[in-house]
């Protein structure tokens, strides 16, 4: 039986969450089957309600799981191989194809949050958040200034990584184990402030994408960004794929 990782960076309703989802996906745990009750999953992985009850409520948010009121929590559907899944690579999600892309470290440092960013990331007020600021080049040219929030505690190591030449959701998942399972995406019109129109290199007041985005790892808001991209040289993508059984 797989077992959960204490060294894990992972949190460990995560951890659970993706050893119940693989059991499900590889039909291990049939269509239809009742799981193991909350106390029993407690003592298979030694872990807490609380873990268990994270992870079943995700599962069952995502249609693998279905709760019968007094019967238990059932197998739903195996859905490992339908829907889109948008890809998580920097370069997929931003640029064009096509164009070499660079990047230039601006700014980095932990700070308190400030404004909404308390709401945005779903912490305290009092705990500190990683700031990334970052501008990206492409072909040269500047084409995307992005400012990064995380907080701190979840990866506070980030801030001594070579930025410039690996991409943020890489380290994420690949070195800190962290994977992302949403992005939600609110895309707008803006217009650069004289600071934003220095460094991106288009006059002051120029019309330019504005892109937030929230990254989740299961339900635990782990970063948001804000990217300003020019639009007078490069297309903007968001790219889709169906998964394949």
């Amino acid at each position: 039986m797989e077992l959960i990782d204490r060294e894990d960076h992972q949190k460990l309703y995560f951890q659970l969450y993706e050893i119940l989802k693989k059991k499900i996906e590889s039909s291990e745990w049939q269509i239809g089957a009742q799981i193991p009750t909350e106390e029993d999953l407690c003592k298979m992985f030694n872990v807490s309600r609380v873990t268990v009850r994270t992870a079943v409520l995700e599962l069952v948010r995502q249609g693998y799981l279905k709760r019968q009121q007094g019967k238990g929590t059932f197998i739903f559907r195996n859905i490992g191989s339908e829907g889109l899944t948008m890809l998580t690579s920097l370069q997929e999600i931003l640029f064009e194809k096509g164009f070499q892309v660079t990047t230039k470290v601006l700014a980095r440092s932990v700070m308190m949050p400030i404004g909404d960013l308390n709401i945005k990331l779903n912490i305290p007020k009092d705990k500190h958040i990683i700031y990334l600021k970052r501008l990206f080049l492409i072909g040269g040219e500047p084409g995307i200034l992005q400012e990064s929030y995380i907080p701190y505690h979840v990866c506070p190591l980030l801030l001594e990584e070579d930025l410039e030449h690996n991409l943020l959701l890489d380290l994420f998942e690949k070195k800190y184990g962290i994977k992302f399972t949403k992005v939600e995406n609110h895309i707008e019109i803006t217009f650069l402030s004289a600071d934003e129109a220095q460094m991106i290199g288009l006059p002051e007041g120029s019309p330019v994408i504005l892109l937030h985005q929230y990254f989740f790892s299961g339900q635990t808001a782990v970063m948001y960004t804000r990217s300003i991209k020019r639009t007078d040289r490069f297309k903007f993508l968001i790219n889709l794929e169906r998964k394949v059984a």
